[in-house]
């Protein structure tokens, strides 16, 4: 038999009057039955199992022992054929086969795989606890991987940012809004459904505060695959990065989110080197569809982190100053900007040969005059959740129309670090498009305050807040909550911004870059 596997999880979290958990065993003994099926019934309730009841067995000690007021609940398991017989037959049921166990708190969903059991292991009280569910999972269930991030034949690629959704164990509670009946992270799930069928993205990144901290996610392993849900349903490629809240959650860090995330499905996440300051500092790169597999897009994600400084007293430690990006992260930035390599822009497919129809080519293309490209980085786009301070410095103006470069509304109090590294000036600033100059990073992505959702030009940078995405998060009756939808064209040349309110409007829609846009900075 193999070593004895403790669930690591409270069974009766807020509900017992101690700590319940327990454990199970994995064998490869080829003489070992192995179970096929679970139940949960209450005393005297054995009359309830599938037949034969010879093949089932049941646990002594009830899953609700320490709960006060609640009826006592018993596991029961069946136990099939051994491996050894599964072999002699040459019957494979290594789908039926109980794989593994958790704990699910609430009523979010279970991780990929997994199914609840019924009924709670431990109910809930209104406003103090959550249900608590006993989780299998069946056979063996690869996870579905996203496929590299590409443009389509036409030349398009589609970003829809969340932000802010801050989401808890329970449903939450909506917050500043005049939506009624209301329900939390529920309704948020339903708006996000809607935007994801009305958008259709290539690509979603939540910009931080994905989990509510504040005491209400207390279990982030169970709050985790409830807001990724809708864009695994629609085997949508996403990446994240972590907000200030994101570690106001008990015992599981920033790493330890990090390693469930990477592992779930359609997850571009990553870890990032660990000799720098913060937890997902990576790049992504999205290419060209045909063999060349050209980069005409780069993807850059940083940790913003949590709080830098604050002050223990009698209630606990009280955050006092949000963290800033650091020296180690612009001298990764700086590294990954050096190994972005160039090529000819603006780009177009060398031939359609190959692809028949589907380039949809256009009198542009091949014409164009040689003197017209130069080997430049590919546009570059950044998400970090706390903006810096010169996010807030005045805008660019426009040599045409001479107005400032800049749209939306910024409806919050200035949200920056004190302290600064200097990320724009020796970051952001020194990162070129070519030996000429330029700016690589065209587009700098907030979340972090939930109703501003202006774009700002700063120096040739782009500074764009999403506004909130979440009724679980502070808001404003009348301010609607909303998703920074970025639609790049142009084989990467382009970049629009717009709004997509909870209404289904689009709003403050312009171009950043490329054809109809502001003339570049030069400087």
């Amino acid at each position: 038999m193999g070593k004895w596997t403790r669930v690591e999880r409270d069974l009766q979290p807020k509900t017992g009057i101690y700590y319940l958990s327990f454990y199970y065993r994995r064998t490869r003994r080829l003489d070992v039955p192995l179970i096929t099926d679970l139940k949960l019934l209450g005393a005297d309730q054995e009359n309830l199992l599938p037949h034969p009841l010879d093949e089932w067995r049941g646990v002594a000690h009830s899953l609700r022992d320490g709960v006060s007021g609640q009826a006592s609940l018993y596991l029961w398991y069946k136990l099939g054929p051994t491996m050894g017989e599964m072999l002699t037959k040459n019957v494979t049921q290594t789908a039926d086969l109980i794989m593994e166990l958790d704990v699910l708190n609430g009523e979010g969903r279970p991780f990929y795989g997994f199914e609840k059991l019924d009924p709670p292991l431990a109910i809930g009280k209104p406003g103090q606890s959550e249900n608590v569910h006993l989780i299998y999972k069946r056979g063996v269930k690869p996870i579905p991987r996203a496929k590299p991030l590409h443009f389509s034949h036409a030349g398009h690629f589609k970003i829809l940012q969340v932000a802010d959704l801050h989401f808890s164990v329970s449903n939450g509670r909506c917050r500043d809004t005049s939506l009624s009946p209301c329900k939390g992270d529920s309704d948020t799930l339903e708006l996000m459904n809607r935007t994801l069928d009305l958008e259709k993205p290539d690509l979603v990144v939540f910009s931080g505060d994905q989990l509510n901290g504040q005491g209400t996610s207390w279990d982030p392993r169970s709050v985790l695959a409830k807001y990724a849900g809708p864009v695994i349903d629609r085997q949508i490629p996403w990446a994240m990065v972590f907000g200030n809240h994101d570690s106001e959650v008990g015992d599981l860090t920033r790493h330890g989110q990090l390693r469930i995330l990477r592992n779930m499905p359609y997850s571009l996440v990553e870890a990032g080197p660990p000799d720098i300051h913060g937890v997902g500092n990576y790049v992504l790169s999205v290419r060209s569809p045909d063999p060349s597999r050209t980069r005409l897009l780069t993807l850059y994600f940083l940790d913003s982190g949590s709080y830098s400084a604050g002050a223990w007293d009698w209630f606990g430690w009280t955050p006092t100053e949000y963290d800033y990006l650091r020296q180690s992260q612009i001298d990764w930035f700086l590294h990954e900007s050096s190994l972005s390599p160039m090529h000819e822009r603006p780009w177009h497919p060398d031939t359609g040969k190959d692809l028949g129809d589907a380039w949809g080519r256009t009198g542009q293309g091949k014409k164009r005059q040689t003197s017209q490209r130069s080997l430049v980085k590919p546009n570059g786009l950044m998400f970090y959740h706390i903006p810096i301070q010169e996010t807030y410095s005045t805008a660019d103006i426009d040599p045409i129309s001479n107005k400032k470069l800049e749209i939306g509304e910024q409806l919050d109090d200035k949200s920056t670090p004190k302290k600064n590294d200097g990320f724009f000036d020796k970051g952001l600033l020194k990162a070129f498009e070519n030996e000429l100059g330029g700016r690589e990073i065209k587009v700098v992505a907030n979340g972090h305050v939930h109703l501003t959702n202006s774009c700002r030009r700063v120096l040739g940078i782009w500074f764009c807040f999403n506004g909130g995405s979440s009724y679980s998060g502070y808001g404003k009756t009348g301010v609607d909550r909303r998703f920074r939808v970025f639609n790049i064209t142009d084989w990467g040349e382009t970049i629009t911004t717009y709004g997509r309110t909870e209404h289904g409007e689009v709003v403050d829609k312009i171009v950043l870059v490329g054809h109809g846009g502001p003339t570049p900075y030069e400087g």
